[in-house]
């Protein structure tokens, strides 16, 4: 099993004739994803890789269902095009976005959490199910996907795309393959934090263990620790918190939006006891997360 998407989900790509949509959906399909239509207004009748091409959303999901759709459109007018999908039903969004402004943002996830849809970024690569679908930019060009992603029990969550894929050629080259990796975003605001998916994971029977990219800055990791201290999760988490020096420079920013130290609560020694306090395992590198999930899968 995997969580958000496996091999029967169909999605569009929203803004799909833009050239790095292009090669996104090119990418999707030599994945093996089902990418059954693209939306850009005024394009209707096109094709990018044999994909149909419409000028809105309900032009497929009133004649089939639509399990989820990819935001690829400039920052003005990502949240026309967010409230344009959850308008016509469409439960997943994937926004990889950049530079969408914060206001925006807090608007269209509180009007998905109150239609019942669910929103991963914005600013991320997306969602994959490593043998199943991948969602988004996420892991490049099939082949390099492959080598990344293999399918297996570990589920990822990751603040950073990049470091997504890092954490899934450690665990891969250590003999740990993925349940579902998810890049969440970077920015302050986003539409599923680590504590908003956690459940997912732990109602996935496929899902063994966590692993987790972190960095400074924002409530999240907090979050994450209440909810393991207050859901008995069966998860062993261990996480990897990067730009630990920072803690002496207080009000810089470390590459993502969300990443501004604003108060002792954000920083990395206070997020690390927060975490350690909960009983999540925090790796001081990288290469050492698979060592430490297979200690407490073995425990």
């Amino acid at each position: 099993m995997a969580i958000l998407i496996d091999e029967q989900s169909r999605f569009i790509i929203q803004g799909i004739t833009g050239r790095e949509a292009v090669t996104m959906t090119r990418e999707l399909l030599n994945y093996g994803s089902q990418v059954v239509g693209g939306v850009t207004p005024g394009r209707k009748g096109r094709d990018v890789h044999g994909v149909p091409v419409e000028d809105t959303v309900r032009a497929f999901t009133e004649h089939m269902h639509v399990h989820g759709a990819i935001v690829a459109v400039p920052p003005a007018f990502t949240a026309d095009a967010v409230l344009e999908a959850i308008e016509a039903g469409i439960k997943l969004i994937v926004i990889v976005t950049e530079r969408v402004p914060r206001r925006q943002v807090a608007q269209f996830v509180e009007y998905a959490q109150q239609e019942g849809a669910r929103i991963i970024g914005p600013n991320c690569l997306g969602i994959i199910s490593p043998g199943k679908a991948k969602m988004g930019g996420i892991g490049g060009a099939a082949d390099a996907t492959h080598r990344a992603f293999t399918p297996g029990h570990i589920g990822v969550m990751s603040r950073s795309g990049g470091m997504t894929v890092e954490i899934a050629n450690a665990l891969t080259e250590a003999g740990l393959g993925q349940s579902t990796a998810v890049s969440i975003g970077g920015d302050a605001i986003i539409g599923s934090t680590y504590a908003e998916l956690m459940p997912l994971f732990d109602a996935d029977p496929d899902t063994h263990g966590i692993a987790i990219y972190s960095e400074p800055g924002g409530p999240m990791e907090a979050q994450l620790a209440d909810y393991m201290r207050e859901s008995g999760s069966r998860l062993p988490v261990v996480a990897f918190m990067a730009g630990r020096f920072m803690d002496a420079m207080p009000g810089v920013r470390f590459g993502h939006a969300g990443t501004i130290v604003e108060g002792r609560a954000d920083t990395t020694a206070e997020k690390i006891a927060r975490m350690e306090a909960a009983g999540i395992a925090v790796a001081d590198r990288i290469e050492q997360i698979p060592v430490l999930l297979k200690q407490r899968l073995q425990a």
